[in-house]
């Protein structure tokens, strides 16, 4: 590949390096170079981004450090954008496109400042602190649901709904047929790469209150943290139920496929894979995700009708149980379900969003 190379702007977290990592993918299918620039965090996802090289930058969030900490936070965010000028001097990029989180600060400001072609992407139906910073000042605003929180109206012109872009193995996934009359049943439970003690101890409790001929016909899947396994193994054994617990999944994208019913958080990646794959799923969001966007994330789901929405003071065994049985024992609802949330994906997100930065960028 050859040519001048687009900027890839992201750190963090998974949500905000996966999709970065999936566009990526895109625009060198397309003979399009790509130059990452993120912090340190960035790099310690495996797998992501190889063979692309990249450019760690200084950066800081005050939401994590606390006020007394702003001047360090201010510096750091000044250094990495005095990093990203000299590299973008250097590579002179088509495009910059940040993905959102003070990672990809430093980089967006070094663009504008250089008049660079810069756009924005959203992973999540809430517009994050940084992306609002940026929203007025970039080209592009690209978006991954219909409607999005805290996106002004006078953006509305320079918005373009492309998606979130979700990994080959969930494309693949989305191409397994779902069989809600099979006779085995599967659950997947995943609360992230760290888990989430509230599903290790609410989803066994629940699945024993079934009644007894789901329970017969019910695998379970459960990503759960180590220190949990011994008690979630007694529950679900206590249930009748031989769970495979793990802390990490290799394959999630496979486990999500042949899953019938999904109980998860309501992060952008876990929602945006989910709908593409198009299986149903109880979304519990985190209650002190910033701005509450993990509920705006899961009721985007939700009105499509391939997701129920359980605040985490709801979510209680019995009232889980409830939902589980009237999916599970209802072979119609539970396809009328899988529907839902295929109806609400978007498989082409990834090219849509590298469409929009070609048609934005310099040639």
């Amino acid at each position: 590949m050859s040519g001048r190379p687009v900027i890839l702007a992201a750190g963090g977290t998974g949500g905000h390096m996966v999709p970065a990592h999936v566009l990526a993918l895109e625009l060198r299918g397309r003979g399009v170079p790509v130059h990452l620039v993120t912090d340190a965090r960035g790099l310690r996802f495996p797998g992501l981004f190889e063979g692309v090289p990249r450019t760690v930058v200084e950066a800081g969030s005050p939401g994590r450090t606390g006020w007394r900490s702003l001047p360090a936070v201010a510096l750091a965010i000044w250094r990495g954008r005095g990093t990203a000028r000299a590299l973008f001097r250097q590579l002179s990029p088509r495009a910059v496109i940040g993905f959102g989180g003070y990672p990809a600060l430093p980089s967006l400001l070094a663009a504008l400042s250089l008049r660079l072609p810069s756009l924005i992407h959203e992973q999540n139906a809430v517009l994050g602190r940084v992306n609002r910073f940026l929203a007025p000042r970039v080209a592009r605003i690209a978006t991954s649901y219909p409607q999005v929180r805290r996106l002004a109206p006078e953006w509305a012109a320079r918005t373009v709904l492309t998606g979130n872009p979700v990994r080959a193995e969930i494309l693949a996934a989305r191409e397994v047929p779902f069989d809600a009359a099979t006779p085995r049943l599967r659950l997947l439970v995943t609360g992230g790469s760290q888990g989430a003690a509230i599903l290790n101890s609410v989803v066994p409790a629940a699945v024993a209150l079934l009644p007894v001929a789901i329970r017969a016909r019910l695998d379970v899947t459960h990503q759960g943290r180590d220190q949990d396994a011994a008690a979630m193994r007694a529950a679900y054994a206590e249930a009748g139920i031989a769970a495979e617990i793990r802390a990490y999944f290799e394959d999630l994208p496979a486990e999500i496929a042949r899953a019938h019913v999904v109980v998860a958080r309501s992060g952008a990646s876990t929602v945006a894979e989910l709908a593409v794959a198009g299986r149903p799923a109880i979304l519990v969001p985190l209650p002190i995700a910033t701005d509450d966007h993990q509920t705006d994330n899961a009721q985007g789901l939700a009105a499509a009708g391939g997701a129920i929405v359980m605040p985490q003071p709801q979510f209680t065994a019995s009232a889980l149980a409830a939902h589980l049985t009237a999916w599970l024992g209802d072979p119609t609802a539970l396809a009328r379900a899988a529907a839902g949330a295929r109806s609400a994906g978007f498989p082409h997100a990834a090219a849509a969003l590298a469409d929009l930065v070609l048609a934005t960028g310099q040639p």
